[in-house]
């Protein structure tokens, strides 16, 4: 919590309102990550007495079975989960849409008048449609990476301890090394937001004042402003991508 920054300090608090759909999504997580167990497990077992044992087709009929029925399992809390987590998305950005509607309101026409336009209607739609993949995927699996790791090291310790030690030590790296390339992406991101919010703020400018660039003929003029400003984005979308590539 201490390394958490304001603005996830925010978001965590606007997850509240969904506070029984995320805990429902963690229940379903660690059910599956539990079923995930027991499959390898079977799965190992099924192997072994099939190579080693010399087990037939019918003395593995049992273990063959519950392998398919935890399969099934686990295909039935992934469709779970995936409708929990549009659903914890989608009761989150209601909430910030009428939020941010009353707050407009509140202003009055004025300040909405003077406000940028093209910002704000990017902020309703898809800035807060970006945080799909915040509410809908992060929060969930920030409680379950902090759950199943120790779990799967501890059951890894009772069966071969080099083996848990060994993953203890290792595993730790990846969340280092994807902490480095999320610094590195942060400034992309930001200028990426600035790019986008300059193009939909001139886009809503080009289109309130058609009318008056026809007559003066200077429409056609304008193509190459938004040509530029879209090459803009276009650049530091690639950016971006290139760098959150490197995890």
């Amino acid at each position: 919590r201490p390394c958490m920054t304001p603005a996830d300090r925010r978001l965590l608090a606007a997850g509240r309102v969904a506070a029984a759909a995320l805990a429902a999504a963690v229940a379903l997580g660690l059910l599956s990550a539990g079923l995930a167990g027991a499959q390898a497990g079977l799965l190992a077992r099924t192997i072994a007495d099939a190579i080693e044992g010399g087990a037939g087709l019918a003395a593995l009929a049992i273990p063959l079975a519950l392998l398919a029925a935890v399969l099934l399992a686990r295909a039935g809390l992934g469709w779970g989960a995936e409708v929990v987590a549009q659903r914890i998305s989608g009761v989150v950005k209601s909430d910030l849409r009428r939020r941010l509607l009353a707050r407009a309101v509140e202003l009055g026409p004025r300040w909405a008048s003077e406000a940028r336009s093209g910002e704000l209607v990017l902020l309703a739609t898809r800035g807060l449609d970006a945080l799909d993949g915040y509410f809908a995927r992060y929060l969930p699996q920030v409680a379950l990476a902090a759950i199943v790791p120790l779990a799967v090291v501890a059951s890894l310790a009772v069966v071969d301890l080099v083996a848990a030690l060994t993953v203890a030590l290792t595993v730790p790296l990846i969340p280092v090394f994807m902490i480095l390339v999320g610094r590195m992406s942060e400034a992309r991101r930001r200028r990426r937001w600035n790019a986008l919010a300059r193009l939909a703020h001139r886009f809503l400018d080009v289109v309130a004042g058609l009318p008056t660039l026809r007559a003066y003929g200077r429409a056609d003029a304008q193509v190459e402003i938004l040509r530029r400003a879209t090459d803009a984005y276009r650049i530091e979308t690639m950016g971006t991508l290139l760098v959150a590539f490197l995890s």
